[in-house]
């Protein structure tokens, strides 16, 4: 069963199974251009010399992984591996060229935080916007507004155009509100890297205090986060899975990487 509906994946698994995501055999292939055909004439021309005027890129390549249920496992490897394509599989942003990949629970992305932010509206209009868009009603971020804020550290700021914001106030006031949609699959691509050392020492807090209550998936080039959070980590490399196991056996075979 392929991932082409949500309906389809849920059902995949067994709602009472303890596995949480399975990946099988996945596949990823992106088709980048390579020459632009000006006009009929030269397309025509183009298919009869044989030119597809795209270039084929594989970036995953047969890909397996299971996750249970409370797991918490990082996926680590170096630009270009294919990683965070993996990461926007699973959160269903990307179809696979090929392959199945089944979800058992909510699943939460964390991977393009303040997507849907109005840059012309205030912080507060934004916190009302981006949480609809997370599925609150208008009553529930009334709720957790001032938790909201509390979070971000932006008390002073919520008044103002989010266009006046600094890059790293916006990345606070998205993850703040990020942090609020529930779900039992929490799907991170380096998050833990916003803000400064006080803000980030806020979110590892509240990363720490998912363990074994959530799934969660992370990728980072953070052997730290990796060692400090995860049950488990596997490392691609050219699309594949070479090592999986304990944190501190893929930690090390990520660092031997670069020797």
């Amino acid at each position: 069963m392929s991932k082409q509906s949500i309906g389809s994946r849920r059902e995949a698994i067994d709602p009472k199974s303890d596995i949480a995501i399975q990946v099988r055999d996945l596949h990823k292939t992106f088709q980048l251009p390579t020459e632009r055909a000006w006009g009929l004439k030269q397309a025509i021309f183009n298919r009869l010399k044989g030119v597809k005027g795209f270039t084929e890129q594989k970036v995953l390549d047969g890909i397996n992984l299971e996750v249970k249920k409370g797991e918490f496992v990082g996926i680590v490897g170096r630009n270009g591996s294919g990683k965070s394509t993996l990461l926007k599989i699973i959160a269903g942003i990307y179809y696979p060229s090929a392959g199945d990949v089944w979800i058992n629970g909510r699943l939460v992305p964390f991977i393009e935080l303040g997507v849907g932010f109005n840059f012309e509206l205030t912080g507060r209009e934004n916190v009302y916007l981006n949480g609809a868009m997370l599925g609150f009603s208008n009553a529930e971020i009334d709720a957790m507004y001032d938790d909201i804020v509390e979070f971000a550290e932006l008390k002073d700021f919520m008044d103002q155009k989010l266009k006046n914001y600094s890059s790293g106030m916006q990345v606070r006031l998205a993850f703040s509100i990020a942090i609020r949609a529930k779900g039992d699959i929490l799907i991170l691509d380096e998050v833990l890297a916003v803000g400064d050392a006080d803000f980030q020492k806020k979110c590892n807090d509240y990363f720490e205090s998912l363990h074994g209550k959530q799934t969660v998936i992370l990728v980072t080039h953070s052997m730290e986060n990796v060692l400090k959070f995860c049950d488990r980590a596997v490392m691609i490399e050219g699309g594949k899975i070479v090592s999986e196991g304990s944190p501190s056996k893929v930690a090390k075979a990520y660092e031997g990487l670069w020797k």
